[in-house]
């Protein structure tokens, strides 16, 4: 069996970036990853896909992240289900990171690293021949 997700997208909003009663880092992101056609309108749709990273590439996204970045991440499709307060069942759908790779330059005052995944977490330099 396979489960993998493979998007790249812009996030929706700025990272939401919470700590677990046992103290594990976790942030909670929107993105925004364009469908491959076009609609009878010859305009580009787009799908939101609500993704979830985990312990320091959490950290990572939710303090080297902020809406607009675009990023390319690798993970896998979770489905959960739970009770909202109006005791109604609920389903959610998320992608749970493995890997999250920063595919553009940041923003002025933002940081500078380009890449982060839950073992490696050292700033990578942006290479020279990036179109932007």
């Amino acid at each position: 069996m396979l489960n993998r997700i493979i998007l790249i997208g812009r996030l929706t909003r700025d990272p939401e970036l919470r700590y677990t009663p046992q103290g594990v880092p976790v942030a909670s992101f929107t993105l925004a990853v364009d469908r491959p056609f076009s609609n009878q309108q010859g305009q580009r749709e787009a799908d939101f896909v609500d993704c979830v990273a985990w312990r320091k590439l959490g950290e990572t996204v939710g303090n080297h992240l902020a809406k607009g970045r675009l990023v390319a991440l690798e993970g896998r499709l979770q489905i959960r289900s739970y009770e909202a307060q109006d005791g109604t069942k609920r389903r959610v759908a998320e992608v749970i990171a493995d890997n999250v790779r920063f595919l553009d330059r940041p923003k002025d005052g933002q940081t500078t690293s380009a890449s982060s995944n839950s073992t490696d977490t050292d700033d990578v330099a942006f290479p020279d021949d990036l179109p932007f």
